[in-house]
C-alpha cells in the first residue's frame, strides 16, 4: 500500500541479538548530541516508537541527510559503536529513504555513531540510551566539505598502555572538543586539509600538543601515549594514514575485532610492501598456515589424513575464483586482505553456501 499523507515511511530494520523482547512501556527519553552539523535540540531526541517491533527494548531511529537537512541520502552507511558493551561495531546501510531502525540490546546504555557516503561523512554523535524508550538521530553528511579529512585515534597511558577515557581532544582552529570513550577512542570529522596542532589533555597527565597532517578524503589514525605528571617521559605519538576506501568497507573494524577475538587473519598494505609477493594467492598461502595453495582450507580428517576445502574468494565484494583473483589484481594493487578459517569466524556479509570453508576477502587500494 502506498504511503498516504501523514503515514510514516517504513524504516529499514536491524534486530540486534539480545533475547525476545516484550512490548514497549515508555516513549520518553533523554539524549546527548556531540556536533552533527545541526541544532542539538532537534537533531537527536526521544520520539514515539514507529512500531512495537522492539518490544520492551529501546529503539534508535536514524536518518541520514545532506548538510542542509532537506535531502535524504539513500544507502548511506551508518557506523555505530556501543560505548559501554563489548560488542562488534555495526556497519549497516540505510534504506532508500536514508533511514535505519535499530533495536538496542538490553545491556547497552550508550552508542556512538556517524554516517559515511563516498568520501563524505557526518560528525560523530553520542546517544544516551534509556531502556524501553525510543530515540531518534539525524546525521548530516558534510557534502560541502568534501575537501576535508578525518582524524581518528586512541589515547593510552604511556606506561601501562591502558585506554585513557574522557581525555579532551581538539585542534585550535575548531571550537569542537571531543572526549575519548572508555576504550580511549575519539573521532574528529570534517577537518580542513593541511597541518593542524592536535591538543590532548586529561587530569593527572601532562598535556600533549602534536602536529598532524590531514589529507583530502583520507582518515589519519593517531595513537597517543600520555605520561603522568610526576614522570619525566616524552609523550608517545604514532601516526598512520588509513585508506578511506578500506575504512568505508569496514576492513579496519573487522581487523580490530578479528584480531581481538582471534577469528581472522588480516594482511595490510604494509605487509605486502615488505614481502613484495608475485601472486596474491601464493602470498595468502605463505602467511596463513591453514590455507593450502589454490586458496584451499586445510582440514584434518580422521587419523592422519588431511582434507582440503575450497575457500570462497571475494575481490572488492564480488565473488571470484582463486584463479581469477591473480588475473584480476596484482599484489601492489591490494590495500588489505581478510582470511577467515571457518563458518564461525566469517562475517555475515561474506556468508553463503561455501562459508563452512572460511573466506578470503581482498580489497584493492
Amino acid at each position: 500500500m502506498a504511503n498516504g499523507p501523514g503515514r510514516p515511511r517504513p524504516l529499514k530494520r536491524l534486530r540486534v541479538p539480545g533475547g525476545t523482547p516484550p512490548r514497549f512501556r515508555a516513549v520518553v527519553s533523554t539524549a546527548l548530541l556531540l556536533g552533527v552539523g545541526a541544532d542539538p535540540v532537534s537533531a537527536l531526541q526521544a520520539v514515539q516508537p514507529r512500531d512495537e517491533n522492539c518490544g520492551d527494548r529501546a529503539s534508535l531511529a536514524i536518518t541520514v541527510r545532506d548538510d542542509s537537512g532537506q535531502i535524504p541520502i539513500p544507502t548511506a552507511t551508518v557506523v555505530l559503536r556501543w560505548t559501554d558493551a563489548v560488542r562488534r561495531p555495526l556497519r549497516e546501510a540505510a534504506d532508500i529513504g536514508g533511514e535505519l531502525l535499530l533495536c538496542v540490546p538490553p545491556d547497552v546504555a550508550g552508542a556512538t555513531l556517524w554516517a559515511e557516503f563516498g568520501d563524505a561523512s557526518s560528525e560523530e554523535a553520542v546517544v544516551v540510551i534509556v531502556p524501553g524508550m525510543a530515540h531518534e538521530a539525524e546525521l548530516r553528511l558534510l557534502l560541502e566539505e568534501m575537501r576535508t579529512g578525518r582524524l581518528i585515534g586512541r589515547v593510552l597511558d604511556g606506561r601501562t598502555r591502558r585506554p585513557v577515557a574522557a581525555a579532551a581532544v581538539s585542534v585550535p582552529d575548531r571550537a569542537e572538543v571531543v572526549e575519548s570513550n572508555r576504550m580511549g577512542r575519539f573521532v574528529l570529522s570534517g577537518l580542513p586539509v593541511g597541518e593542524h596542532e592536535l591538543s590532548v589533555r586529561h587530569l593527572g597527565y601532562d598535556p600533549l600538543t602534536h602536529a598532524v597532517s590531514v589529507r583530502r578524503g583520507v582518515t589519519t589514525e593517531v595513537e597517543i601515549g600520555l605520561t603522568a605528571d610526576p614522570v619525566e617521559l616524552a609523550p608517545l605519538v604514532a601516526t598512520v594514514e588509513r585508506p578511506r576506501r578500506l575504512e568505508i568497507k569496514g576492513f579496519y573494524e573487522r581487523k580490530y575485532w578479528g584480531e581481538l577475538t582471534g577469528l581472522g587473519t588480516f594482511i595490510t598494505e604494509e605487509d605486502i610492501e615488505r614481502w613484495r609477493p608475485l601472486r596474491v594467492s601464493d602470498f595468502v598461502s605463505m602467511l596463513v598456515p591453514s590455507v593450502a595453495p589454490g586458496l584451499k582450507n586445510r582440514r584434518r580428517g580422521s587419523g592422519l589424513s588431511s582434507l582440503t576445502c575450497r575457500m570462497p574468494v571475494y575481490l572488492d565484494g564480488f565473488d571470484v575464483s582463486a584463479g581469477e583473483l591473480d588475473q584480476y589484481v596484482k599484489p601492489l594493487e591490494v590495500g588489505g586482505i581478510e582470511v577467515y578459517k571457518g563458518l564461525a569466524s566469517v562475517p555475515a556479509e561474506f556468508g553463503g553456501p561455501g562459508a563452512r570453508c572460511g573466506a578470503v576477502v581482498v580489497w584493492t587500494k
